[in-house]
């Protein structure tokens, strides 16, 4: 059982209801080409696999010393479906894949995991192009927990998406989790796959992320409170991002208003970070629409963005959801106030066909104002994602 890999002893009330949402969609990919499975470190993805791959021969990882062993001896199980987790840690990983895949001795197919950007950790190696489908793992969500009260909601909103921190229950585990997560992300990850020369100030660094989650991100603020050159905070971010710790989000910008153009915002896969209860939440609004747009894009297709807006004149909206280049979707996340924002009016106005929502934490308002804009329960539109 899935709780048994999350060290989780106790029937938990969530676990008959959930299914992970990449299960089939792996299980399809994987009879036409080899999938890239990637995601943050502890979200569940060898778990899924194995899942997938109930036997144990059938799996290597990079960091285990017998696996590199014999993935360097090219000594690969003669499995029907093998996992290779971690092995973008290989500098030459992409040429290895790529003579496995061609190797008609090879009938296997090959799902490889990781917890970092497979298509940035090239090596400069031959290109894999049209071998396999990338997809991305991302927290668990409303959705996926199939969670349908207030009460549950705001479990997943203080525990984390996490799997290990949520099925504990307990807000003192996840914080334990939490701790572990970052520094195995430092001083683990990072170290494995990056040049650091000063992990103490890259440390302090990602412990004033949090604080700086729902407002636009001054890079250099940060320079200046860590003393380091603008170029190093903002190559510290893109690794953050690229090991899947961080995302940032871009301003919408269109011909029609005076929108900013280049102040990204920040928030982090684990929300539970996120000390502020109400930027919190508009954190975990952030992860669910991007784990949508994200399944959106790399199984049906479709060029969707996550974007945010904001003008000269005072007016910010949360997110804006673009499809095809226009907006699908403008929504503002609120707590419990039901005055719909003057931001979200205002750009509804100049997007009539977009629809517009604003999204609360509590169940107790559900209405359409006379401009168009749906107040309802963050859960009832969550339910409809992934």
């Amino acid at each position: 059982m899935i709780l048994s890999f999350f060290g989780v002893n106790s029937i938990n009330p969530y676990y008959s209801r959930m299914k992970r949402y990449l299960l089939n969609q792996i299980s399809q990919d994987l009879q036409k080409k080899m999938v890239f499975l990637s995601g943050p470190l502890h979200i569940g993805k060898t778990t899924l696999a194995k899942q997938i791959v109930p036997q144990k021969e059938a799996y290597l990882n990079w960091d285990i010393p017998k696996d590199k062993e014999r993935i360097l001896n090219y000594q690969i199980p003669l499995e029907p479906l093998v996992i290779l987790d971690e092995i973008h840690k290989y500098h030459q990983w992409r040429n290895f894949l790529k003579g496995l895949y061609d190797d008609d001795t090879f009938t296997s197919s090959f799902l490889v995991t990781g917890s970092a950007r497979l298509d940035v950790y090239r090596y400069g190696g031959d290109s894999l192009q049209g071998r396999y489908h990338p997809l991305k793992m991302h927290p668990l969500s409303v959705a996926e927990l199939d969670i349908q009260t207030p009460q549950e909601l705001q479990d997943l909103l203080e525990l984390s998406g996490f799997p290990e921190p949520f099925f504990s229950g307990s807000k003192q585990a996840a914080q334990r989790c939490s701790l572990e997560y970052r520094k195995r992300v430092i001083y683990d990850e990072i170290t494995s796959l990056e040049v650091i020369k000063d992990l103490g100030q890259l440390n302090l660094l990602v412990l004033s992320l949090p604080k700086r989650v729902g407002s636009p991100l001054s890079i250099n603020a940060l320079q200046e409170d860590l003393q380091v050159s603008h170029k190093t905070v903002e190559r510290w971010i893109t690794i953050l991002e690229n090991l899947y710790m961080v995302f940032r989000i871009s301003p919408f910008g269109y011909p029609i208003l005076r929108a900013v153009k280049k102040e990204q915002k920040l928030y982090h896969y684990d929300w539970s970070l996120v000390p502020d209860e109400g930027t919190r939440f508009e954190n975990l609004i952030a992860c669910h629409l991007l784990k949508w747009i994200d399944f959106e894009n790399q199984t049906q297709g479709n060029e969707m963005e996550l974007r945010y807006f904001k003008d000269n004149g005072n007016h910010e909206v949360d997110f804006v959801i673009i499809k095809n280049n226009e907006p699908l979707l403008l929504i503002e996340v609120k707590m419990n106030d039901s005055s719909v924002s003057s931001s979200l009016r205002y750009l509804k106005k100049r997007f009539p066909k977009a629809r517009a929502l604003q999204l609360l934490m509590t169940n107790e308002f559900n209405f359409v104002n006379q401009d168009g804009i749906h107040v309802c329960p963050a859960i009832e539109f969550l339910r409809g994602l992934i």
